[in-house]
């Protein structure tokens, strides 16, 4: 399976709500979003789905996303903050897909790709805000880490 992660773009320090997960992306959150979305979609990844965590911001990076991939966006509730990067491990492994992008949050993303790349998820590996990482992994093995995309280098491809 290509497994590739994002990182939410950057996001309001705190929401009109006081509620993290209606924190929304800021203006040039938004924009960077979207070229880092373009960009990405110029490698012409063969993803299949765009999964999200259901936080406002992550939507918003994954729908930006989904418009350049021209894909479907669902909420993944694996990837709220606080879940344990098992459960991604057995969503995916139920899904089918042979490839998919994953939007959420850190820590959780890079201790996800740790436990995809190298079999462990104490192995993290943090992502910056808008950086792609692309692991092929097997359910129930360790993969191998393929790529470490920056956003400015993304933003340039766009």
């Amino acid at each position: 399976m290509d497994v590739w992660f994002m990182r939410h773009a950057a996001a309001q320090d705190r929401a009109g709500s006081g509620r993290d997960e209606d924190r929304e992306l800021t203006a040039e959150g938004l924009s960077r979003a979207e070229a880092v979305a373009r960009g990405f979609a110029a490698l012409s990844p063969p993803i299949e789905i765009v999964l999200t965590s259901p936080f406002l911001r992550a939507r918003q990076t994954a729908e930006a996303c989904a418009r350049a991939l021209r894909l479907q966006v669902r909420p993944l509730f694996a990837l709220l903050p606080g879940s344990v990067p098992s459960g991604i491990a057995d969503e995916l492994a139920r899904g089918g897909w042979r490839s998919v992008l994953l939007v959420g949050h850190e820590p959780l993303l890079g201790s996800v790709v740790g436990l995809f790349a190298f079999g462990d998820d104490r192995h993290e590996l943090p992502l910056r805000k808008a950086m792609v990482a692309r692991v092929t992994w097997t359910p129930g093995s360790a993969g191998t880490l393929e790529a470490l995309l920056p956003p400015e280098l993304l933003e340039k491809l766009g």
